[in-house]
């Protein structure tokens, strides 16, 4: 865990992270109350929490949640069987966190009961057919070869089992260091897939 923390603070993983939030804060506008899955130290929910947004972060790592910012609430729990009521929040957000989950239509299901009728659901996924992921797979002790599941479209058509108006597109472009805007599958690194509770 101090390995990953230390490589979250180069300037690369930096700008990344400012393109992700960038993004969500253009998405979640008008929505307040958020939950973050599997949300690790919270280093992107820090920055929802200085833009005016509630918000809490669940993981299964008592560990990784020890790095979050007291501005966070955090919780130690699985996406799969949230400790939370029915219609707690406005935004439920995976930032590549879902495909690490064990059983993702668990955990789909489980963001629509926690989810406020109106509410969003906001996945970013890692697009295996990109570059950088390509690149990364070739790294034995790189995070993307713990991922769980390879495959972006059945998750995508399990979240159109459950919500309305679900749309979504590829993003962020990275080749190297080097950081860009495109919508091109072989070089966007995720493929983000939101849509609304009844």
């Amino acid at each position: 865990m101090g390995r990953y923390l230390e490589s979250c603070k180069s300037a690369f993983w930096k700008r990344v992270f400012e393109n992700e939030l960038d993004y969500i804060l253009r998405e979640l506008r008008g929505y307040k109350n958020i939950l973050s899955v599997g949300c690790g130290p919270a280093i992107i929910e820090r920055g929802l929490g200085e833009n005016g947004f509630d918000v809490t972060g669940l993981d299964v790592s008592k560990e990784a949640l020890e790095g979050a910012p007291d501005s966070i609430r955090t919780v130690v729990g699985l996406a799969e069987n949230m400790d939370f009521r029915d219609s707690s929040f406005d935004a439920v957000i995976f930032i590549a966190s879902l495909q690490f989950v064990n059983d993702y239509k668990k955990a789909i299901r489980e963001t629509l009961r926690v989810l406020k009728p109106g509410g969003k659901i906001l996945v970013m996924l890692l697009n295996p057919d990109s570059k950088f992921f390509k690149e990364k797979r070739k790294q034995t002790d790189s995070y993307v070869n713990k991922i769980k599941h390879m495959h972006i479209y059945p998750i995508e058509k399990t979240i159109q089992q459950y919500f309305v108006h679900v749309k979504s597109e590829y993003y962020l472009g990275i080749m190297g260091q080097k950081i860009f805007s495109s919508q091109d599958p072989k070089l966007a690194s995720l493929y983000i897939i939101q849509g609304v509770k009844k």
